[in-house]
């Protein structure tokens, strides 16, 4: 979304970091992140694990050699489960290996996800970058099964770190096309406890517990110079096995749209509108298979631990994504862009709701750079 301009500055590396640092984590000291249900036996169910995405561009461009550019984004994303299905959310138990099969009356199951992210983004070349992106998370849950105490469930921490190699394999004046691959490093703690000894579920901890290998392609053009940008970007991401057994689905996210300063005379001004797509795959575990039903204890099914698709995770989604950037002074960009949904496809599951990013965005000459 910086395509427009590139806004340089003198100042200490080491101070910037640590001062961004210190902002962020400020932000997001009082609030809370990613949430989900609690079920008898205290177990979680299963919720799904979703997060506001929209582009931003200065994430996904290189920048110029010696130019790095810092991102302090806050993403704010309610779910909550569809009238009528939250009630067949089965309760996945990785420290237990049991996959139990849920049928329950459920009045209520909210999820809110709120994530703070330093993004830091450096061109070691004209054409060659290197972004890192550090995540810190806050979780809780909350959830109304009828003749079940509802137990909170509420943790924060860092995530899972990525760090992603990104070339500009086709720039000019005009254009630009970026290629990279990013590694999820599972920084993000894998072993937070419900309550007593009970692991919260998968989709509840703070990491996914073992590394991810994400490739990127991000395409931009100007169609009205200094007017009217077109952006393109598509993503995907695999995560491997962790050591509980559990295996975060693949994900695939594509986004398209275009960023516009409407009036010559407020270039200060930028309205970007973008619409996004995420499919999911299912989740899947090592466990045996249970069934429950209200009233009833778990009634084993397969008692054989093998590799099972979670029912209910997996999911297709698109939304629309308005939003509006801020030039301040020619110091800093600050936006704001609502992610609203069009299509969900949650599979009876939690569906991500209205969602909202707020963001700033400063870049600083470093060495090797132009002067």
């Amino acid at each position: 979304m910086d395509g427009f301009r590139r806004v340089t500055a003198q100042k200490e590396f080491g101070t910037m970091v640590r001062t961004i640092w210190s902002c962020v984590l400020a932000v997001t000291s009082g609030v809370g992140v990613m949430v989900s249900m609690l079920s008898p036996s205290h177990v979680e169910a299963s919720c799904g694990s979703v997060s506001c995405f929209v582009v931003i561009g200065s994430q996904q461009q290189v920048p110029m050699k010696g130019l790095l550019t810092i991102n302090a984004i806050y993403n704010f994303t309610p779910m909550e489960a569809p009238p009528g299905e939250g009630g067949r959310i089965p309760f996945a138990n990785q420290g237990a290996r049991t996959l139990t099969l849920a049928n329950l009356d459920v009045n209520r199951i909210e999820t809110t996800t709120r994530t703070a992210t330093l993004d830091m983004n450096y061109g070691l070349t004209d054409r060659l970058g290197i972004q890192v992106a550090i995540p810190y998370k806050h979780v809780e849950s909350d959830a109304q099964i009828p003749g079940v105490a509802t137990v909170p469930y509420s943790e924060r921490g860092l995530g899972d770190i990525r760090m992603t190699l990104k070339y500009n394999v086709l720039p000019t004046l005009r254009s630009m096309i970026v290629v990279g691959v990013g590694v999820d490093f599972p920084t993000g703690s894998y072993g937070r406890f419900a309550q007593g000894t009970s692991l919260a579920e998968s989709t509840l901890q703070i990491g996914r517990g073992n590394f991810g290998i994400v490739p990127m392609m991000y395409q931009t053009y100007e169609l009205i110079p200094h007017r009217v940008n077109q952006f393109a970007s598509v993503s995907y991401r695999h995560t491997f096995k962790n050591s509980d057994g559990y295996k975060f689905g693949d994900e695939v996210n594509a986004s398209l749209g275009l960023n516009v300063i409407p009036l010559e005379s407020t270039p200060w001004l930028v309205l970007t509108q973008q619409f996004n797509f995420r499919w999911m795959q299912n989740d899947a575990m090592d466990a045996a298979l249970f069934q429950v039903s209200p009233g009833g204890l778990p009634s084993l099914l397969d008692p054989t631990i093998r590799f099972r698709a979670v029912p209910t995770t997996g999911s297709t989604y698109v939304a629309y994504s308005p939003g509006v950037m801020f030039n301040v002074f020619n110091y800093a960009s600050v936006y704001f862009i609502a992610q609203i949904p069009i299509h969900r496809d949650f599979n009876g599951n939690l569906e991500q709701q209205i969602s909202y990013i707020f963001g700033m965005t400063k870049s600083f000459q470093l060495f090797g750079g132009a002067s």
